[in-house]
C-alpha cells in the first residue's frame, strides 16, 4: 500500500518521539494514534527503563484508545509507529480493536541490526504483525525513515564502527 503525505508526516513525528525516548534513557520507539479524519488523538514513546518493561508506546496507546474511543472510532483509527509492533503490541492493538498500522522500520530489520551488532537475541520472536493479528491492515517499512531509526538504535546500544563500545 502506498503511503501518502499525511502518513509520512505522522511517521516523522514517530521518529521524533523515538528520539525523545532515547534522550530520556529509553529505547528509541515512538507512536502516534490518529483519527480517521487525520487528527492526532494521542502519542507516546517507549518507557521501558523510566516506567516499566512492558511500557511500549503501542500498548499505551491501545489502552488509551480503549478508555477514550468508541468501537467505531478505534476501528477507523491509524496507529503510526517508528518500529513494527512486537507480538505483545500487535496483540494489544488487535484486542483493542484498532485499525491500520503504519511503521517506519520492521521487526525483521530491528532483529537483523541487533544480530549485526552482536547483541543478545530478544526474549520474544520478531513476528510480523499479521502473524499475530492477521486482520490488521499494515504498511511499512519506509526505507529513508528506517535508516534514521537504525541510527537511533545504534546510539541506544552504544554502537560505533559496527561494534558495541
Amino acid at each position: 500500500m502506498a503511503l501518502n503525505e499525511q502518513d509520512v508526516r505522522h511517521l516523522r513525528r514517530c521518529v521524533a518521539l523515538a528520539e525523545e525516548a532515547l534522550d530520556g534513557g529509553d529505547m528509541a520507539f515512538g507512536s502516534v494514534l490518529v483519527s480517521a479524519e487525520g487528527a492526532v488523538l494521542a502519542e507516546d514513546h517507549n518507557r521501558i527503563n523510566s516506567h516499566e518493561p512492558t511500557w511500549h508506546p503501542e500498548v499505551a496507546l491501545a489502552h488509551w484508545a480503549a478508555e477514550h474511543l468508541n468501537e467505531t472510532e478505534r476501528a477507523r483509527s491509524t496507529l503510526y509507529t517508528s518500529g513494527e509492533h512486537c507480538p505483545m503490541c500487535a496483540a494489544a492493538h488487535a484486542w483493542a480493536g484498532l485499525g491500520r498500522i503504519v511503521y517506519a522500520s520492521s521487526a525483521e530489520q530491528f532483529s537483523g541490526w541487533c544480530a549485526e551488532w552482536g547483541l543478545p537475541a530478544s526474549p520474544v520472536n520478531p513476528l510480523a504483525i499479521n502473524e499475530v493479528a492477521p486482520e490488521i491492515e499494515v504498511a511499512g517499512p519506509v526505507p529513508e525513515l528506517a535508516e534514521q531509526i537504525r541510527e537511533l538504535h545504534k546510539r541506544y546500544f552504544g554502537i560505533k564502527d559496527g561494534h558495541k563500545s
